[in-house]
Parts: structure tokens; sequence; C-alpha cells
């Protein structure tokens, strides 16, 4: 399984991230949510909410850097998984 595969079925809470689509490109920090359609980072101590759709992320999983679009993970968490191939 490729890095990307295994991170677009993994637990994104909790990971590292950096948004790099305007408006939103500069948007760095931690997962501490996840909706279907959006993710909400924590960065300095403010939580913003980010749409999936149309932004491309970059997480830090284990060590690597891995740069997804928005649109392949437009799911809710617990579905990701089966949905994501």
């Amino acid at each position: 399984m490729t890095a990307v595969a295994e991170v677009m079925k993994a637990e994104l809470i909790g990971l590292d991230v950096e948004v790099l689509s305007a408006p939103f490109s500069g948007i760095s920090g931690r997962v501490v949510d996840e909706t279907k359609n959006t993710f909400t980072i924590e960065s300095a101590g403010t939580e913003r909410m980010v749409p999936k759709s149309g932004n491309s992320f970059r997480f830090t999983y284990r060590g690597e850097q891995i740069t997804i679009e928005g649109n392949k993970i437009l799911h809710r968490p617990e579905n990701r998984l089966k949905k994501v191939r």
C-alpha cells in the first residue's frame, strides 16, 4: 500500500497538516476534528474550519510529508476506510 493510500484510510485527527490552497493557504497546525466536508485545524490556540472540497492538504504522517486533494477524501471519517480506494 502506498503512503498516500495509507494516509487516506488512516485516522487524520491528531495529524499535523498544512493547507496548500488559497484562500486558506498558510493555515497549519493539528487536525482536531473532521466531518464529511471539513477539517478543524488548531493553530496557535485558535481553531479554523477548512472545507475539504477544493483544497489541498499536506499531512505529516510517520515522518513523511504527504499531499492529498480534499476532493478525494470527501467522506465521513468512519466511512472513509471502505470508500477510499
